[in-house]
């Protein structure tokens, strides 16, 4: 047959209600507020349906009809919530550590569910609070400041976290606010800390007031005045009271000479009870031009510098820069004549010490007659190449490749004797005339022109009546063979 429009209603009364279908065809029922298990755990419905046009004539039913419905609901875990969120309270500052401030507890709404629910702290900016995990109370974990920096407008807030365990958990958040009621616990400061007045005291004075971090009624008016001790104090100054908040500080005596003196000042707030403060203030005592305001000359002396004590470090200073610029010229002068200076070695007198080793029995002392200049001249390679064998001299540079020795690192030398000895090296070991290595001279000849005759003259066989006297003539290098031939004659 041809569809037909149907329409449906709920008929129970339902404190929740229901929202009626949209359209046509949609049967579709929807509460219109949100369901709690812990209120009603089911819902009995009665529907009606009924056909919006007519029925056909000659059919003999009715065009509505009704049934019932039942709507079961499912109990979820709901996160605990705090009945009262934000919490206000009121309480004096500086209570002591572990005072019991409120308690701050939560609700979990499933109560069918038996669930446990524990406290923690979320946010807790100066520390000062504590909250007990399993009934929520608070208390102080250490003295409330109402002058913190963490106190805005008198009031500290901080908030806690209660989480139940079900599954899953949930968790809700409430906020503490400690309003605090301010006490007279911080006594006064002068200011200000510095000022400046003139020698004579007709010429100006020292306005002074107070500054209390506490609040009305434990500030002003506050009370100025000086201490009996020492006794100089008050010799010399004297407080005029001007209002509750000021007064002025000036001289009693007609002169005080300029320099920086500390003047004590009482100053009492009007707390309950009341606080006091001895506070000093720096006063600069100097001279002033007409204006009452201090000459250059003034500001220097009421630094506590006097003319002489001024003078005495100007002569300082210039004795030190003088040094200082002595030192540098000095300085700039070594170092150019450490730049300039070379080392310069007179062949002449080049004096070089040698042993010399004699294998003959007379002369030798004609053998040092030789050319030093010849010894520092190498000689060519073609006499060294055409040399007989024998003897060597020592004082020759080998043939071939020279062994490579490790260079010894050389101790560096203190001051200019150690640049003295640094420059010589160097020069010797640029220097290409020098000689290779110093050594021993050997000679292989048996001498010439010796005036002491041949040894072989003697006649070594012949019987005892030769004499051997003239041998005592012949100098000590033949006192041994004197005494030998001598003395077996005497035997």
């Amino acid at each position: 047959g041809t569809p037909h429009a149907t329409c449906t209603r709920v008929l129970t009364h339902s404190p929740f209600g229901f929202s009626h279908p949209r359209g046509p065809r949609e049967k579709m029922q929807r509460f219109a507020a949100a369901v709690d298990y812990e209120m009603n755990r089911a819902f009995m419905l009665t529907v009606m349906v009924s056909n919006q046009a007519p029925l056909a004539s000659g059919i003999q039913m009715s065009f509505q009809s009704t049934a019932g419905v039942t709507i079961s609901v499912t109990d979820v875990n709901e996160a605990p919530y705090f009945p009262t969120n934000h919490k206000l309270i009121r309480l004096e500052e500086g209570v002591p550590t572990g005072t019991v401030l409120t308690m701050f507890s939560a609700v979990d709404p499933d109560r069918f569910m038996q669930q446990a629910v524990r406290y923690s702290k979320l946010s807790d900016p100066a520390n000062w609070l504590n909250i007990n995990a399993t009934n929520g109370q608070i208390t102080t974990a250490a003295v409330l400041d109402r002058e913190s920096d963490y106190i805005k407008n008198n009031v500290y807030e901080a908030t806690f976290l209660a989480a139940d365990n079900g599954i899953p958990p949930a968790s809700g958040t409430g906020t503490l606010q400690i309003y605090l009621i301010d006490i007279n616990d911080n006594a006064p400061e002068l200011l200000p800390k510095e000022a400046q007045i003139c020698e004579k005291p007709n010429l100006n004075v020292i306005n002074i007031t107070a500054a209390d971090a506490d609040i009305d009624p434990n500030v002003g008016p506050f009370v100025f005045e000086l201490p009996s001790v020492p006794s100089a104090v008050r010799k010399n100054w004297t407080i005029t009271r001007l209002n509750g908040d000021y007064a002025q500080l000036s001289l009693r005596i007609m002169y005080l000479e300029a320099g920086v003196y500390d003047v004590p000042i009482i100053v009492t707030d009007s707390g309950n009870p009341p606080l006091y403060n001895t506070c000093v203030i720096k006063v600069k005592v100097c001279p002033c031009d007409e204006n009452g305001d201090c000459t250059t000359i003034g500001a220097v002396a009421a630094a506590g510098l006097g003319t002489g004590a001024i003078i005495a470090i100007l002569i300082c200073i210039i004795i030190l820069l003088t040094m200082v610029l002595l030192f540098v010229v000095w300085m700039k002068r070594r170092e150019k004549e450490r730049h300039t200076k070379q080392l310069l070695i007179d062949p002449e007198d080049d004096v070089r010490d040698n042993i010399l080793k004699y294998d003959e029995e007379g002369g030798g002392e004609e053998d040092q007659d030789y050319d030093l200049s010849q010894l520092q001249q190498p000689e060519t390679m073609d006499h060294v190449l055409n040399k007989t064998p024998g003897v060597r001299r020592v004082d020759e540079r080998p043939i071939g490749a020279e062994p490579q020795y490790p260079i010894r690192p050389v101790i560096p030398h203190p001051g200019d004797i150690g640049d003295f000895i640094n420059e010589g090296l160097r020069a010797a070991d640029n220097d290409p005339t020098a000689p290779p290595y110093d050594s021993l001279l050997v000679f292989d000849y048996e001498g010439s022109g010796s005036t002491a005759g041949s040894v072989s003259s003697l006649n070594s066989s012949s019987s005892g009546d030769q004499d051997y006297d003239y041998l005592n003539d012949w100098g000590p290098r033949f006192k041994k063979l004197a005494d030998m031939y001598g003395g077996g004659e005497e035997d």
